[in-house]
């Protein structure tokens, strides 16, 4: 907002305590990672110290580390004490090598322990994003006993609303809602009304698979394992909507044929901006020379037919449109689990038929536009080629990503653009093709 840039422009200390008092959270937040550094320490210094980590937790590490670079030795400390450590994990885990350490020093020896416990799990995995004191129920207890083991050690967990039940070993069992635990007798066992079949994940399980299925199941919180079945947290559903949401900005950037980039848009510097798209265009224009090479091999077609030149873009445009839309559509059906790899013949087929559907559409309007600007024979290649290049666009742009996706490669990666690339060079084919036997040529 224009009021808290002037406001911060003006150094106005009234006038950004009043606009603090007015504003919630996640927008105090989100003009925070507007800010430029020195302004954004300015801003978040000016907090009550009870909403100050509230708002820290709503930035993006980026940010986070933005505001903790101005912040006094003592502050510091207090901040990223204060962080859960799944939070304090994903800080880290962007961050340089020498504020990582001043983070890690900064930290009482319990805090340090837990945090370098997170940090030994995998990359990308549950056991990283995981809240680690999940309040635990025992099997054989009561609710009255259950409701008390809450009381005693509640505070100190990040979640009490879905509480994993346990074996002597610490095994899980189910679960228990803190809603069943409330209505339910204080001398009624857990066994009666534990739910035995709850989901539960592996803590080097993929971070987006489990957040993915707590979206599927509705869940509040999910159940992290080890690798023993022993509980050892939860992945909760404010961490699960940041995975999701970070996965999807990821593969939104990767189908814009750009590298993903962390932080807020506008606190992000032009030079990183361009650094992030210029690698996939130096890519593409590489990957165009098929394209290139195509017109040069058709060459004297054209010289023999010059009005075909007048539908190149047409047909190239439409082709790729078709494609992307395909390419678009596959990953994120894969993304939300609606189809796997092995459904690679399916998919192609499926896509086929619609990509069919659209090319005899749009061939019919081909062909009205080709009689009118042509002749009928040049318009009839036309019509042909775009339900020829519809139905092998659709089929390509839905099959690469699960190709990808088959041989590890992030379907994503097999960006629109790349999609659009290669059938604009396979769609010339098409169409000359097609021109050279309706032509005689």
């Amino acid at each position: 907002m224009a009021e808290v840039e002037d406001l911060l422009d003006d150094n106005d200390v009234v006038g950004l305590l009043r606009w603090l008092d007015e504003h919630r959270p996640h927008e105090i937040a989100d003009e925070i990672a507007r800010a430029a550094p020195v302004q954004a320490v300015l801003l978040f210094r000016l907090l009550p110290k009870d909403e100050a980590l509230t708002v820290f937790e709503e930035l993006d590490p980026p940010d986070q580390q933005h505001v903790l670079s101005g912040l006094r030795d003592q502050s510091f400390r207090e901040l990223v004490e204060a962080m859960h450590p799944d939070d304090r994990v994903r800080l880290l885990g962007e961050a340089p090598a020498k504020f990582a350490q001043r983070v890690l020093a900064g930290l009482s020896h319990r805090e340090r322990v837990t945090t370098a416990a997170l940090l030994g799990y995998p990359e990308g995995s549950v056991g990283r994003s995981m809240s680690p004191e999940p309040v635990a129920v025992r099997y054989g207890r009561t609710a009255g006993h259950a409701l008390e083991a809450v009381r005693e050690k509640g505070l100190e967990a990040e979640t009490v609303y879905t509480l994993p039940v346990v074996d002597d070993q610490r095994c899980f069992v189910g679960t228990v809602s803190l809603r069943d635990l409330v209505l339910s007798a204080p001398d009624r066992p857990v066994a009666e009304f534990v739910d035995d079949g709850a989901p539960r994940v592996r803590a080097t399980d993929d971070a987006e698979a489990a957040a993915r299925l707590m979206s599927d199941a509705n869940l509040v919180d999910l159940t992290v394992v080890d690798s023993e079945d022993r509980v050892v947290g939860l992945l909760t559903i404010d961490d699960a909507v940041d995975l999701i949401e970070e996965a999807d900005t990821e593969d939104i950037a990767r189908q814009a044929a750009a590298t993903p980039w962390s932080g807020h848009y506008m606190s992000v510097s032009v030079v990183a901006l361009a650094r992030s798209r210029i690698i996939w265009l130096l890519l593409l224009i590489v990957a165009a020379t098929l394209t290139v090479n195509v017109l040069q091999f058709f060459e004297a077609t054209l010289a023999q037919v010059t009005a075909l030149a007048l539908f190149i873009p047409l047909l190239v445009g439409t082709g790729g449109n078709v494609g992307a839309q395909a390419a678009t559509a596959a990953v994120r059906a894969l993304a939300v689990g609606e189809v796997r790899v092995g459904d690679v013949p399916r998919v192609a087929w499926r896509e086929c038929r619609v990509g069919l559907v659209l090319g005899v559409a749009l061939g019919a309007v081909g062909l009205v536009v080709g009689g009118l600007l042509v002749d009928l024979p040049v318009a009839v290649t036309v019509a042909a080629s775009l339900v020829l290049v519809c139905a092998w666009a659709a089929m390509i742009g839905s099959t690469m990503p699960l190709l990808a996706k088959r041989v590890g490669v992030d379907p994503a990666v097999i960006s629109a653009p790349l999609v659009t690339t290669l059938v604009d060079a396979t769609g010339l084919i098409i169409y000359f093709l097609i021109a050279r036997l309706v032509l005689g040529l």
